[in-house]
């Protein structure tokens, strides 16, 4: 689904997958989250159906209806950092990033960890 904004100009439209991406670079900026799908996890994959079910899974969905974004995303959280305050900072970060890059309201953000980074060096 599309958001459209109609004014005067012309008209906007945005798509899910823009708000999902805007909503996956807000993330990868804060500091201990690690995105589900990318390129050393898969790497590092345990066995093939691991590897395989995090390459059909997205780690960010949007859902966009005529009022707000919805934005589901799967993180893993670094080791050493307390995960609800990454949530929490995760929350606010993807609010502020889509709703300022788009002008579209955020109603909500489902953070999902899955799992936790281990130090490399440990």
């Amino acid at each position: 689904m599309d958001t459209k904004n109609n004014n005067q100009s012309g008209s906007l439209k945005v798509s899910e997958e823009v708000i999902a991406k805007i909503a996956m670079l807000a993330a990868s900026e804060v500091d201990g989250v690690a995105l589900e799908a990318d390129g050393k996890r898969l790497a590092r994959a345990a066995t093939r159906n691991i590897a395989q079910k995090a390459l059909r899974a997205p780690p960010v969905k949007a859902k966009l209806s005529k009022e707000a974004a919805e934005i589901d995303i799967s993180v893993i959280i670094k080791q050493g950092h307390k995960a609800a305050a990454v949530g929490l900072h995760l929350q606010q970060a993807v609010k502020t990033a889509v709703q300022n890059m788009t002008g579209i309201a955020v109603s909500k953000i489902n953070v999902k960890i899955t799992g936790i980074r281990l130090a490399e060096n440990v």
